[in-house]
């Protein structure tokens, strides 16, 4: 058996390819056996023809994974851009391959309309073209949340911890898929990082769910709201999001997701020292974010006939599902007036801290960003100054600022350029679609928010953008929950030549 795992050591572009399939069948095998959680639901529930169409889809695609996995795949030690090309290509077929119970069940009959759902859910963006999910079978339903919550921690950095094989090569798969400059180690070895880190995950998730269940919700919705919160997706079982859950629903919700967007290694750590949390200069800025959007979203609802109670709970729930990018609701904040409407926008762009679930720009590279410029405007006024960055008491090296200043450039090119792309597609089509709609929904999209401003608000769906628009934002959810160089990378010469 152990002879499977031996490394075989190979050159050039076919040796890559064989290396490629292994991982990419990998995850794909692993994306199938997780369907299969959603059959036992179905016939939890009476559904048994769903049941059987879930347990073909789960079949077919742990079929195909294991066959470019053990058959045509080949083990080997994966150099960087191997592990950049793995990652960026994983996503997008194990997203095709997610998209077979909804077909199946005829759930969502449509492909594209398929793969934006099931695209949005593994990348935790929570946008939707569903009406009501409510009139999903329980099965499917539950498929649904579970992509975003095995998509949250990554599906990559579970296939490393559950598959001994993948342990090569391991961090170059997880710096390619973990949020943040690099893979936050908590053991010498990544494999053992990976396992902790989705203790410290399921734990917290099953945490909610206890505290759920005694609320107003039932066993079924407070699994499924426990696993969308943590991986900060914001899909729901409702048509109405949060909206019609009571106060400690929305108060429990709350917490978890300011939970979610701090660092999943700053919590493990923090089980041995609860200090570790006020010692990290990033969580300091996440939370003077976080609290600092309460106040002024809060300062703009209290008004004739508004209970401050009820205020302050929603500026709350949507500074959080804004900031850690959960996409959850409890108001229409499409509605606000317009200045708290451009602060919305602005928030999209944040996002929570490096090693969480969320999206976003990320804290870390805001906190940076700020410095080095400050840094550059003392360097105007002096010239001959030595000036040093630094995020709390450490230092970044000139490398590190250069890097996130490159990301953050990209991040809005792509961000001004699909606007102008959905504006041009609507436009096209006939469609009356806005400018606020086209770039909240790509803001949404590219950060993995979900819900925008304007026809693709909290009280809509995606269905008002037409089918190119919303194959271009699933191709924008992918690039955003990879911080965009994985996807970029595979367009360039450079990642396939020899």
């Amino acid at each position: 058996m152990t002879a499977i795992f031996d490394l075989k050591e190979s050159k050039g572009r076919p040796g890559m390819a064989r290396r490629l399939l292994l991982i990419i069948g990998a995850v794909v095998a692993a994306s199938g056996a997780a369907m299969l959680p959603a059959t036992l639901v179905s016939l939890a529930y009476g559904e048994g023809l769903a049941a059987l169409e879930i347990l073909a889809a789960a079949l077919v695609t742990m079929a195909m994974g294991f066959l470019a996995w053990r058959v045509f795949g080949q083990t080997g030690v994966l150099t960087t851009r191997e592990g950049f090309a793995a990652v960026g290509l994983a996503w997008f077929v194990m997203s095709a391959f997610g998209t077979l119970p909804f077909l199946l069940t005829r759930s969502i009959p449509n492909f594209f309309d398929a793969y934006f759902e099931v695209a949005s859910g593994f990348t935790t963006t929570g946008a939707s073209i569903l009406p009501d999910p409510a009139a999903l079978p329980k099965g499917v339903l539950f498929w649904r949340s579970m992509t975003q919550w095995i998509g949250g921690m990554g599906v990559i950095v579970l296939s490393i911890a559950i598959l001994p094989l993948l342990g090569v090569g391991g961090v170059q798969l997880a710096r390619a898929e973990s949020p943040g400059p690099t893979p936050d180690r908590l053991t010498p070895r990544f494999q053992e990082t990976a396992k902790r880190l989705w203790m410290v995950y399921a734990g917290l998730t099953v945490l909610q769910i206890l505290l759920l269940w005694p609320g107003d919700m039932d066993l079924f919705q407070s699994v499924n709201h426990a696993m969308t919160t943590m991986s900060t997706g914001g899909f729901g079982t409702e048509a109405t999001s949060i909206t019609g859950f009571n106060a400690y629903t929305q108060w429990v919700i709350t917490v978890f997701m300011f939970l979610a967007g701090m660092s999943f290694a700053l919590h493990y750590r923090a089980l041995r020292h609860p200090k570790a949390y006020f010692r990290n200069a990033e969580f300091g800025l996440y939370s003077a974010f976080f609290f600092g959007a309460v106040v002024i979203i809060a300062g703009g609802l209290i008004g004739p006939g508004v209970e401050v109670s009820d205020a302050i709970r929603d500026a709350a729930f949507t500074a959080g599902t804004l900031i850690t990018t959960t996409g959850f609701a409890t108001a229409d904040f499409g509605a606000w007036r317009p200045a708290l409407q451009i602060f919305v926008v602005g928030l999209m762009f944040l996002g929570g801290m490096a090693g969480s679930t969320a999206g976003g720009v990320k804290t870390f590279r805001v906190g940076i960003l700020a410095k080095a410029a400050l840094a550059d405007l003392r360097r105007i006024v002096h010239p001959r100054a030595v000036l040093i960055t630094r995020f709390g008491k450490e230092r970044v090296k000139d490398g590190v600022v250069e890097s996130i200043q490159s990301f953050f450039l990209f991040y809005m090119f792509l961000f001004m350029t699909a606007t102008f792309l959905i504006s041009f597609i609507d436009a096209n089509l006939g469609e009356e679609i806005n400018l606020v709609t086209s770039a909240s929904a790509v803001a949404a999209s590219l950060g993995n928010i979900g819900p925008g401003l304007g026809d693709v608000g909290p009280a809509a769906n995606y269905l008002a953008i037409p089918m190119p628009g919303r194959t271009l934002l699933a191709f924008l959810m992918i690039v955003g929950r990879l911080e965009i160089f994985p996807v970029l990378l595979l367009f360039t010469r450079h990642l396939w030549k020899r």
